[in-house]
Formats: C-alpha cells, structure tokens, sequence
C-alpha cells in the first residue's frame, strides 16, 4: 500500500527530473512548432513612433503590462522553491500572470501550500494561475471532492485555474494515472462553479478543431494551445524510464507526436467563437510571440527560457522578460501596429503570410 509519505516521495522526485530534463536539448522539438513558416508583413512606413508602442492587455480581469504569460513548469519540492520565488518577482514587479506548476500533491498533503503562502506574503500583486491535471479533476469529480479545486485556488488566491491536458506523458510516466474517461462532462461542471476562468491546456501535444470546438460546446473560457514545438513531456518520461521498460521504447516511437503550435492557432481562429484562444509550445522570442498573437491569439506562453534564467537569479529572469518586451515591441513597430487591441480590431487587412 501506498502511504502518504511514499507519494510525496515520489511527488517530488518527479518534479526533480522535471526541471532536470526540460533543460536536456533531447527532449526539445526545436522548429517544430510552425512559427518559422509564418512571416509578419513588414510595413515600411509605419504611421506612429516606436514611444508610442503599448503592449498592455486585460488578461482575467488583470491589467496586464503585456500578455506574456509565464508558462506552468514546477512546483513541490524544495528546489522549486528559489524557481518560484524567482518567477513570482517577475510576476509582482512587471504585472503579468504565472502558471503555478501542479498542485496535485496539495489535494493530499494541505501543507504543501505553505510554500505558497509564504511568497504570497513576499509578492502579493504576483497574479498566479492555479494548476491541476484532468486526471485529478475527474478523480475529484467521482469523489464528489468539488471543494478541493476550490480550494486550490483559494489558497493562492489566484485569478483562473489551468486544466492541463496531458494523454501521452500520462501513458509514457511511469506512475502515470490515464484515466481520462469523463473528462469532458468534469470540465462542464467545472466552468459552472468554479469561482474563476477556467484554461483547459495541453502540455506540447496541441489541439485539433473537432476537441476545441468540444471544449466551446461546454463553456470552457479559455484554451491554451500549447502546441508541439518546445518541450516535449513525452520525450522527458522516456528519459525518466527504465531504458528496457515499454514505456522508453514507447517514447522513441513517439518522440514528434502532437499538433503545432500554428496548426492548434488556424484550428482554433477557424471553430473558436466564444471562447478566448492562448499560445505556447515553443514560443523562444519575441517575434515567436507577436506571430501567436497576429494568428488569434490573446495571450502568449513561455516556459523553457524563463526556467533556465530562474535557476542562474532573478536578474537573469528579468533579461528575459526585457528582452522578450522588446522583441515583441520592434514587431508590433514593424507592422504598423500600435497597441496589442488593434490585433482583434485588424479585419481589412492579413498581417502574416507563410513564408
């Protein structure tokens, strides 16, 4: 029998291999994700001074400095700790949201969310968005345990929860948990009663029209794309496998399965009428971004790059963001777009083509 203590030894030995191995350039799907196909049309004379440039955006009934998002990546043990309290600077100092990573150890060990509330207490304008597996929402679900993702998200007092979406690495883990059946109708009851916005994500493998057009059906808020093209959580548990076990040979078989980050973007503008679209899935630069948002998208995920910078200091962090600020404000210049609302207002005219 499995006792609390051995889960949460496992718990965090996951999340170890997990910041170890999204750094190993095995497991990246670098140029899969499309943007390289994509080209903004250059505007030779742009009609505004580059001054005049404004990335701000409302994101969860947050006033935003941009809509950079930082992606979810880690949580639960104690090297996370210097990670998120690195990242939450970030998100207290520049006005943007972080995913938290999965706070499935929370829903059986409540003290885990003391790491929280001690950086709470450090950074209380950090806007965080809380984060659970499908799997553990439909375990709650049967277990009529509705309270608990309640409480995830009181306990952060964050402004939305991430639903993540992750079928092959559940298959491929090694303690993986792909049970997924009910999904769909614990999703419906979720956007119902939950006290803030739902964003149902994948985790690298993106979405097809038909499974977005099923979330919209439903009254799901939000989607984040997550397409393939960053890190591949597929490739990581075949790493994280005994090297004879089925599931690493597995991993091989699977090491480019998924969507793209620009295919999930066409699928999505094409069915996606109510429900608000997000990017990531190897999002590296900022021109990646102003490329997501051009397509459809109103907010923009980036993981990897800000994991990296966490583990060298919070100045690192910080050049990433500024960099990545920049990169989007030069495109937004060069295609004579002034501010991030004009991508929604931009109906006469195609701002990106394939290369």
């Amino acid at each position: 029998m499995v006792t609390p203590a051995d889960q949460q030894g496992i718990f965090e030995q996951r999340k170890r291999d997990h910041i170890r191995l999204a750094l190993d350039p095995r497991v990246q799907t670098q140029g899969m994700a499309g943007f390289d196909r994509i080209q903004l049309v250059h505007e030779a004379l742009p009609n505004l001074d580059f001054s005049e440039i404004n990335l701000q955006t409302k994101l969860l009934g947050q006033d935003c400095s941009c809509p950079l998002y930082i992606s979810s990546m880690t949580a639960g043990h104690t090297h996370g700790e210097l990670i998120n309290a690195r990242l939450s600077r970030l998100s207290h100092d520049r006005q943007i949201l972080m995913g938290v990573g999965s706070q499935r150890k929370e829903l059986f060990d409540p003290s885990a969310g003391l790491e929280w509330k001690k950086l709470r207490a450090q950074f209380p304008k950090a806007r965080w968005i809380s984060n659970i597996g499908i799997a553990q929402l439909i375990m709650a679900a049967n277990d009529m345990a509705w309270g608990r993702i309640q409480g995830l998200v009181d306990s952060l007092e964050s402004v939305g929860l991430f639903v993540h979406l992750n079928a092959l690495q559940e298959c491929l883990q090694p303690e993986g948990t792909p049970q997924f059946k009910g999904g769909l109708q614990a999703l419906e009851k979720l956007v119902k009663t939950l006290s803030v916005p739902v964003i149902v994500k994948e985790v690298g493998c993106g979405f097809s029209a038909p499974t977005l057009q099923r979330l919209e059906n439903i009254g799901v808020q939000i989607v984040d794309v997550s397409g393939m093209g960053g890190t591949h959580w597929g490739r990581i548990e075949g790493l994280r496998a005994d090297e004879a076990s089925v599931q690493a040979q597995a991993a091989q078989t699977f090491q480019s399965w998924g969507i793209s980050t620009v295919e999930s973007l066409i699928s999505g503008a094409e069915v996606l009428k109510k429900t608000e679209m997000w990017a990531s899935g190897g999002v590296r630069c900022g021109l990646d971004a102003v490329k997501a948002l051009s397509m459809g998208a109103k907010a923009v995920g980036v993981a990897q790059p800000f994991l990296q910078a966490a583990l060298e200091s919070e100045a690192a962090v910080d050049r990433v963001f500024t960099q990545l600020e920049f990169d989007m404000k030069v495109a937004l210049f060069c295609t004579g777009v002034k501010q991030v609302a004009d991508f929604a207002e931009i109906k006469e005219k195609k701002i990106w083509t394939w290369k």
